[in-house]
């Protein structure tokens, strides 16, 4: 029997997510739910939710500094990220993204970058590439460090690629991604991560590995299923919108609502009511009445009554 939480005492804080328990959903056959975060309320909510894995990712360019690509984030900037999105997180698996040239240059940037995720509490990283990139795969691997793999539409090699374009529309494309994939596998990759693929194409790559298999915009058969946090919750500024995208809530228009309502209460003086006006003694406010300059940009009349409303 459970023994009773003592008056006052803190809840038990959930088991936290690792790699063994990843391996072990993929083994059962469970998907596991994965989703970005780049501050510490969506780690929170997420959490609070269930949420499996979280990804810092670089598409925090875009989505929380307004870049037009992933490229121009740095490693200063997606650290602060991750230790936001690390103090919300007690369950979740966190993957600290690593930004472009953080790891392409030399194996010791790799280390050294892949590290200071870890020390800012990620409990992995994720890099994008295959056999180019499986050296620094190892190299982080072998520096202890857990390392998730990216294939298929890598939006840092778009240049190469030619935009955002799908990757695996063909059996010979297929069995590259598959050879890339067993690549990253073989360096010491715990899972990997298949980009805007068809769906046959990523289960096709699914079959062949023993690590767990994830999609954002793969289809549904892999071990479990990526998406942007803002494409979710309807947030995202841009125009930008991939076919894998569902809106789960509109908080865009939630949003502008919200502040043009704000807008329009400030101009009126309907906001703030008296409600949101902090008491005060009638002695006091007489003697502060009476040193009050005349013609201050509130009209006279309005403060007054608005005193009157709070006593």
């Amino acid at each position: 029997m459970t023994s009773p939480v003592r008056n006052g005492a803190s809840p038990p804080r959930p088991r936290k997510v690792t790699v063994a328990t990843l391996a072990a959903l993929k083994a059962r056959g469970e998907r596991a739910v994965f989703l970005t975060a780049y501050d510490y309320p969506t780690a929170v909510f997420a959490d609070r939710a269930g949420v499996d894995m979280l990804l810092v990712g670089d598409s925090g360019a875009m989505t929380m500094l307004g870049h037009s690509g992933t490229c121009a984030i740095t490693m200063t900037e997606m650290l602060v990220f991750a230790r936001a999105v690390c103090r919300g997180a007690q369950r979740a698996f966190v993957v600290g993204d690593l930004p472009f040239l953080s790891y392409q240059a030399s194996s010791e940037d790799a280390i050294r970058n892949a590290g200071a995720f870890i020390a800012a509490g990620c409990d992995a990283v994720k890099c994008e590439g295959g056999a180019r990139v499986a050296d620094r795969v190892r190299a982080m691997v072998d520096a202890g460090i857990a390392v998730m793999g990216h294939l298929g539409l890598t939006p840092q090699s778009l240049g190469q690629l030619g935009g955002y374009r799908v990757q695996g529309k063909s059996l010979d494309a297929a069995e590259r991604l598959l050879a890339d994939a067993r690549t990253l596998q073989e360096a010491g990759a715990f899972a990997i991560l298949l980009e805007a693929l068809p769906a046959e194409a990523a289960a096709y790559v699914r079959e062949h590995l023993e690590v767990p298999v994830y999609g954002i915009g793969a289809g549904p058969e892999v071990d479990g299923q990526l998406v942007i946090a803002h494409d979710l919750l309807g947030s995202f500024v841009g125009d930008i919108t991939p076919r894998f995208v569902r809106r789960y809530a509109e908080l865009d228009t939630v949003i502008g609502n919200a502040v043009a309502a704000y807008a329009a209460d400030v101009r009126s003086g309907r906001f703030p009511g008296p409600e949101h006006c902090y008491p005060i003694d009638e002695a006091d406010a007489a003697a502060i009445r009476a040193r009050r300059r005349i013609g201050s940009a509130v009209p006279r009349d309005r403060s007054e009554q608005a005193l009157e409303r709070v006593r």
